[in-house]
């Protein structure tokens, strides 16, 4: 459940702005995170996540705004042993055991958790006695994740936690992880990973080209999508007239077969049946995916706008203003 009012805010950013270049990486991000709450970073690759993460733990500085962690800064609240990172990169410590990295950076926390529970969480302890530099990729993430556990922080940042994880490692991860959160703690993530964040996330923040477009849980951005999608053969028949149907709030249409994408489909479905277009007819809810799409997709043609593999945003919707 999301944190409300009387909940105290771990993670405040105000017009957050991080620029490299002609790029905006991060682009005027505001956004709370309350104590206790789990909050997936949403987006594309290059959507802006690592970026507004490295603000976040004091890595990088804003060029306009603030960001703050605990009503302070984040420089301080990694001094006082507040915050844990598991990053996505990062080169093995040669010549020393998993129990000895996960005990010497757990020492450097004023209040670590003891090392043992650290690796049981991270589901590693067979692997206490291996050196760190001959695991494999796999067994290197779930390493990282006892080290961002080891100091017992009150805010866990993950950074696309599972990118090298199979299917089998990545169920035990977000086991490991719901059970830390379920002890108080606040943690943020990273994924393009749809259904890791709606199924592991009290709300879902979706960044594109360094802006939060969206903010709430799965099933307000699905609703937010248009609700349902009605889909049919369009048998040779054109399109026209299709995006003035009752409920359609849009259309697309793949090879000879429209999908609608509609707040009414109960009228929809009438209306096509009235123009005798119900060949092939399909309804169903709209999914995680569609208001993914729905929500960066269109062109954006702001200056110094990031141009790499993503498309614009042509939505600006925070869902925690329409539920």
């Amino acid at each position: 459940m999301t944190k409300t009012d009387g909940t105290p805010v771990a993670v405040s950013f105000t017009g957050a702005v991080k620029t490299f270049g002609a790029v905006r990486a991060v682009d005027g991000v505001d956004l709370e995170i309350r104590r206790g709450e789990t909050v997936a970073l949403l987006g594309r690759n290059g959507a802006g996540k690592s970026s507004t993460i490295a603000l976040l733990l004091g890595l990088d500085t804003p060029d306009e705004g603030t960001v703050s962690l605990f009503g302070g800064t984040p420089e301080q609240a990694v001094r006082a042993g507040q915050v844990g990172a598991m990053l996505q990169e990062g080169r093995a410590v040669p010549r020393v055991t998993v129990r000895e990295l996960v005990s010497f950076v757990a020492g450097r926390y004023p209040a670590p958790m003891p090392v043992a529970d650290a690796l049981a969480l991270a589901g590693i302890e067979e692997l206490a006695q291996r050196r760190v530099d001959k695991l494999s990729g796999g067994q290197t993430q779930r390493v990282r994740f006892a080290v961002a556990l080891a100091g017992n922080p009150a805010l866990l940042v993950l950074d696309e936690p599972t990118a090298a994880l199979d299917v089998e490692a990545r169920h035990a991860f977000w086991t490991s992880m719901r059970a830390y959160a379920r002890r108080g703690h606040t943690v943020l993530f990273s994924t393009h990973y749809l259904e890791e964040a709606d199924a592991h996330a009290d709300r879902i923040v979706v960044i594109d080209h360094g802006r939060v477009v969206a903010m709430g849980s799965g099933e307000e951005l699905k609703r937010a999508a248009g609700g349902s999608l009605v889909s049919f053969d369009l048998a040779g028949r054109g399109t026209e007239g299709l995006s003035l149907l009752p409920g359609v709030t849009a259309v697309e249409v793949r090879g000879d077969r429209a999908r609608l994408r509609t707040d009414d489909s109960d009228a929809t479905v009438i209306a096509l049946a009235g123009l005798n277009a119900i060949r092939g007819l399909e309804v169903a809810p709209a999914s995680l995916d569609d208001a993914f799409m729905a929500l960066t997709s269109g062109s954006d043609s702001r200056p110094g706008s990031r141009s790499d593999d993503r498309t614009g945003s042509g939505s600006d919707t925070d869902l925690e203003t329409v539920r």
